[in-house]
């Protein structure tokens, strides 16, 4: 376990690396997560102000529409997701063959996928909402098989973003591309993807803890100001987090599919580290 933590954290700076040297690239998560945000408000705010959501629950098309109105929704959601993710791994591809990505580099890489972007976005709606309606209906064992087939999915599809951002291949292909670097390099074997994540959960559990006696000595003080605005700091700093992880995931994204179509990992990677997480076991 202490080795496992370790080399996460060693994977971790090896990925702070090459955002240090591209600080930009946190702009991509930001300008996902408020897109993300904005869509999401455009979806449920009118349906909460205007009531339509009760009338139909009291009528008999309610399963209709909500299924309509999620896929919908899922679609919007995942096509925001999915371009800016490609982007940042575009963008980081060109610093791991030691050039200097702009955030125009990017954006415009990503716009010059849109049609695969949108066809994978379909894809995932597609895939996401037939989850939730085996989900909603599932109980016991065949709730937890529903969340395996979700994570075997999410596995499978790992490398879709980098396959996008890279070659000109349509969404099928570069689904059952992933699918195949998968079965061929990780097998079962994915330390160090779940390794970023347990990293970041140390660090998110870190900043509660002290989030929470920082804002309780806060309001000790009697001052209303002081405990606001310790409150807006360990706001800012769990966001600010969120942001590092997910360019952080997007930079390792890249780095794990150029070592597995060329053996090589680029610019500011341990090459023998990176190799222990396609180890098959």
């Amino acid at each position: 376990m202490l080795q496992k933590l370790s080399n996460s954290w060693r994977l971790v700076k090896a990925s702070a690396r090459v955002l240090q040297a591209d600080k930009e690239l946190l702009v991509f998560p930001l300008v996902s997560g408020l897109a993300v945000i904005l869509v999401s408000a455009s979806f449920f705010l009118p349906l909460v102000f205007t009531g339509a959501a009760s009338e139909r629950l009291a009528s008999g098309d309610a399963n209709v529409l909500a299924y309509a109105v999620f896929f919908l929704f899922y679609l919007c959601q995942y096509f925001v997701i999915i371009f800016f993710n490609t982007a940042l791994v575009g963008a980081a591809m060109i610093r791991l063959d030691g050039g200097n990505p702009t955030l125009g580099d990017g954006l415009r890489l990503a716009m010059s996928r849109l049609g695969p972007i949108f066809g994978y976005a379909m894809i995932a709606a597609t895939v996401g909402l037939l989850l939730r309606a085996l989900r909603e209906r599932a109980e016991g064992l065949a709730s937890l098989a529903v969340g395996f087939l979700g994570m075997a999915w999410s596995l499978a599809t790992f490398l879709v973003v980098p396959i996008l951002a890279s070659r000109e291949i349509g969404p099928l292909e570069a689904v059952k591309e992933s699918a195949r670097l998968l079965k061929r390099t990780w097998g079962e074997q994915v330390a160090g993807n779940f390794g970023l994540g347990a990293v970041f959960v140390l660090i998110y559990l870190g900043l509660l803890v002290a989030g929470i006696a920082a804002v309780a000595a806060a309001l000790m003080s009697g001052v209303m100001a002081v405990a606001v605005t310790t409150a807006a700091v360990v706001v800012l700093a769990f966001v600010l987090t969120a942001l590092v992880q997910s360019a952080l995931s997007g930079i390792y994204a890249a780095a794990l599919y150029r070592f597995a179509t060329t053996g090589e990992v680029g610019a500011g990677f341990d090459q023998h580290l990176l190799a222990d997480a396609f180890v098959a076991r």
